[in-house]
């Protein structure tokens, strides 16, 4: 019964990391778990291919601009086959930030990403949530993505 389960949002959260997001469809499945030593969390949207996250959490100096740090990714990006970067777009949720989008190939099939670039209040502390995907998966699934990063914020500590 799909419609019993649709509209209802999970909550990602772990003691291992600082952080926590609203996973908006079940067909989101946690594939790799933080952990003490790595606070890394991955999803997939059903395959990898259809919809791949991770979380990552950059250091930066304090007066560090967001826009240079978005390059500095952008620049290990480049040597993807195809590599093509997109639009950069200013993003507002829980956090504030921007949006790298940018193209590449896999294995002869078009792909997408979206890296949305989130800076805590600390202004030392830029989290990463990058999505990839075939590119018509990704663009099907955006509405899921800007979800994900509009709730996506930093739990308090106790």
């Amino acid at each position: 019964m799909a419609s019993a389960a649709y509209g209802q949002v999970e909550s990602f959260s772990d003691p291992n990391v600082d952080y926590g997001f609203d996973v908006p469809d079940a067909k989101w499945k946690m594939t790799v778990k933080p952990s003490a030593t790595s606070p890394n969390v991955e999803y997939v949207f059903g395959d990898r291919n259809d919809g791949h996250l991770e979380v990552r959490r950059l250091k930066a100096g304090k007066d560090a601009i967001l826009s240079d740090i978005m390059r500095e990714e952008e620049e290990k990006l480049q040597f993807l086959p195809g590599f093509v970067a997109g639009p950069d777009e200013n993003f507002a949720g829980r956090l504030r930030g921007a949006i790298f989008n940018f193209e590449f190939v896999r294995a002869g099939k078009p792909m997408s990403g979206r890296f949305y670039f989130l800076r805590a209040a600390d202004n030392t502390t830029v989290y990463v949530l990058r999505f990839t995907a075939f590119r018509d998966k990704l663009r099907g699934i955006r509405n899921q993505t800007d979800s994900m990063a509009r709730t996506f914020d930093l739990r308090k500590s106790s």
